[in-house]
């Protein structure tokens, strides 16, 4: 299959000083990235899609970089991740599993300490859906103050023809986490659990 056909691409970066409570003395930085890609299999059934899996990991390198790049270019301050798709009304929410590989082992090999399972979400939309993308610790999913997420969309996308791919990364927890649970300093890195 020939590489992913890209309209548009959009990088979105929060940064988060406080939730009501005291100002963080570090605040969080939350970011996404999406492509808007043109849907090779809209409009008809295709039994073997995995092909495509392979097509995309040159643009989940590429838009993986780029979120660490705009997030500051030291993937070191990366603590959580997730990632998910918007699949246009032509395609079918199947498409959207097809990022899983691509987009979650791209930023995994990009964030030295991210054993952890990379949470996904995918559904299949309209021009201007929005998306909730989970987010999790990138080294151990049970620590439970970087549990979040992060809303996205774009006004335009996607058509019904086309998928909007998406990675989500943030530089820490919840600001005023107080939930308890495993901390990420007590993380021992050996199972992307704990």
């Amino acid at each position: 299959m020939p590489e992913p056909k890209i309209r548009k691409t959009a990088i979105v970066i929060e940064t988060i000083h406080h939730e009501g409570g005291p100002v963080a003395e570090t605040p969080l930085r939350k970011g996404a990235i999406m492509a808007v890609i043109q849907n090779p299999f809209a409009g008809r059934y295709v039994e073997d899609i995995q092909p495509f899996m392979d097509d995309l990991k040159p643009l989940g390198e590429r838009m993986a970089q780029d979120l660490i790049d705009a997030l500051g270019g030291d993937p070191a301050i990366i603590e959580g991740y997730g990632k998910g798709a918007i699949i246009g009304t032509a395609g079918e929410v199947e498409h959207g599993a097809l990022w899983h590989a691509p987009g979650g082992y791209a930023m995994r090999a990009k964030i030295e300490n991210s054993a952890a399972i990379v949470p996904s979400t995918k559904k299949v939309g309209v021009p201007g859906t929005k998306l909730d993308v989970p987010i999790t610790h990138a080294n151990a999913s049970y620590v439970r103050s970087h549990f979040d997420a992060m809303e996205v969309g774009i006004a335009d996308a996607p058509r019904p023809d086309e998928m909007l791919l998406v990675l989500v990364m943030t530089t820490g927890p919840r600001i005023h986490n107080r939930a308890g649970g495993l901390a990420a300093a007590d993380v021992k890195g050996e199972d992307g659990l704990r």
